[in-house]
Order: C-alpha cells, then structure tokens, then sequence
C-alpha cells in the first residue's frame, strides 16, 4: 500500500508542478489553485507513505521521478527544449533513484 501512496504523491507533485509554470507566476487562478491542491495532496500521501518506508529511498524516488515527470511534462505541454546534457541529466537521476531504491531498502 506504501508504494501506491508514493505513487500517488508523484502525480499529484508533477500536476501541480506543471500547473505552478501554467499559473504565470500564481496570477491565474485556475493552475494556482490546482498547484496548492496538488502540493497538498502529494505531501498528505508522502506522510501517509512514510508510515511504513523508510525515509532515504522514497524521497529519493519521489523527488526523482518527479524531476522526470516534470521535465516530460514542460516537454510535451510547455514546448520546453530537449538537449543532449538534458537527456544525461535524465538518466543519472533515474540511476541514482536506481541505486538509492536498491541500497535502502523500502520498508522497516
């Protein structure tokens, strides 16, 4: 059940992530709004989620396919840029979420 937590806490994370670059600067009030419940919501299950895992590698992968969310994100909504030391970026945080979720162990 943790995981599912963690799950969720990462799609709410990357919506209201996405929505805070939608809000020009939280002066539209539709995406701000959606940035504070999003926000709220990813922090409620990331609580939820620590009940039963430990700390080291959930954050690791929630902040870590979070960045990943957002940056596929901004590509794909927002017309953001892809380059070649992106895509390295890219890959050494999906190693090292790799190398924290294996070093750590999940639950305790």
């Amino acid at each position: 059940m943790g995981i599912v937590l963690v799950a969720g806490a990462i799609v709410s994370e990357v919506i209201a992530t996405l929505a805070l670059r939608a809000s020009h600067g939280l002066s539209r009030l539709g995406p701000s709004l959606l940035v504070v419940a999003g926000y709220a919501t990813a922090f409620v299950l990331l609580a939820q989620a620590l009940k039963t895992l430990n700390v080291g590698p959930v954050y690791a992968i929630w902040s870590g396919v979070g960045t990943v969310g957002a940056f596929l994100g901004g590509v794909f909504l927002f017309d953001e840029p892809v380059r070649p030391a992106t895509i390295v970026g890219v890959v050494l945080v999906v190693v090292g979420v790799a190398v924290m979720y294996l070093g750590g162990g999940m639950e305790h």
